[in-house]
């Protein structure tokens, strides 16, 4: 299955129009990715009726948040809840572990609607300790490149983290997920998702062109 980051309002209709099966709706490429707005999310429902899970990020950086960031966070669920698919977001504490009374509370937030742990994953200490604190916190998938700079170098250990803990909960391969190397990934993997922002040229518009690609690969034997 394949998840396309969509950073703008033309990205996400158009991604799903190539055949993404779902989209992470992001703003502002450039810093990562932060929530959108509601209007954006408002825009892109009305255009397609494939998922949209909502990053919930109330700023570029670490992922170790203050209490009224955190509060921002709670808002940002329950402004999007009632349109969102599902949400993406991780916080850290201090020593970048899971936090699980946070983590927790916005997952509760969302209400039944799918949690996904972003890339903060990648910054823990003790990936299979993480893996146990999120499924405790009841979130339904991660999204990872195993602890490295992009799904390539990373993939030996998602596979190993989809071997261990594939059947409690679902890995999303992120980070550099592209048409020339998804069919690799996938043979090395395994996993049931993959992630890719689908933009080969400079900006944050997504390639409708690479999104058939991916899913074309994806859907070969």
């Amino acid at each position: 299955m394949l998840e396309i980051a969509c950073f703008n309002v033309s990205s996400a209709i158009a991604a799903a129009e190539a055949g993404a099966d779902r989209i992470e709706l992001c703003a502002d490429y450039a810093a990562g990715g932060v929530t959108p707005s509601v209007d954006a999310l408002i825009e892109v429902r009305r255009s397609t009726t494939i998922p949209i899970n909502v990053m919930i990020r109330p700023r570029p950086g670490d992922f170790v948040y203050t209490t009224l960031q955190h509060y921002q966070m709670k808002l940002d669920i329950l402004n999007s809840k009632p349109t969102a698919s599902g949400f993406v977001f991780g916080i850290l504490d201090s020593e970048n572990r899971v936090d699980e009374a946070r983590n927790r509370e916005l997952v509760d937030m969302a209400a039944g609607l799918p949690c996904t742990f972003h890339r903060a994953f990648d910054m823990v200490p003790e990936q299979a300790e993480a893996v146990e604190s999120l499924i405790r916190c009841g979130f339904t998938s991660i999204l990872t490149s195993g602890g490295q700079v992009d799904a390539v170098s990373g993939a030996g250990c998602v596979a190993q983290l989809q071997k261990d803990f594939g059947d409690r909960i679902t890995f999303i391969l992120g980070g550099g997920v592209r048409s020339s190397n998804l069919a690799a990934l996938r043979q090395q993997t395994t996993v049931p998702w993959y992630h890719s922002a689908a933009i080969t040229q400079p900006g944050e518009t997504v390639d409708p062109d690479e999104v058939s690609n991916l899913q074309s690969i994806l859907k070969s034997n």
